[in-house]
């Protein structure tokens, strides 16, 4: 992964940055990390800065972490996906805190692996 230049950006676009991607930490389901990432990004959207790209790409993120605890709810059946919960919970948690300890340096954040489903 390529390093990125601190770019000039104001402490409050990068404390809003850094909650965003810590928000991901709130819960073990997903759902209220999403939620919380959905308002964030809601607020900041249309300033188009670095705050509203940050957001986006946190929201990204715990869509496709929502998406893997279903995925591996479903498949508890098979008992697969208790081991495949415990992945997706211990991924969540690094890549927020990687993500936030980043932005708030003033470096964009792109998390490796991610569904782009909100532009």
């Amino acid at each position: 992964m390529q390093q990125t230049a601190p770019v000039a950006v104001s402490k409050e676009e990068r404390n809003w940055a850094m909650l965003a991607h810590l928000s991901g930490l709130l819960s073990l389901s997903g759902l209220l990390g999403l939620l919380a990432a959905f308002v964030i990004w809601l607020l900041r959207k249309d300033d188009r800065n670095f705050a509203s790209e940050q957001a986006r790409e946190a929201l990204n993120f715990q869509l496709t972490v929502f998406i893997g605890y279903v995925v591996s709810g479903l498949l508890m059946i098979v008992f697969i996906g208790f081991l495949l919960y415990g992945l997706i919970a211990l991924v969540n948690l690094v890549f927020s805190i990687v993500a936030a300890v980043k932005v708030s340096e003033g470096i964009p954040y792109r998390y490796p692996f991610n569904l782009r489903l909100v532009s």
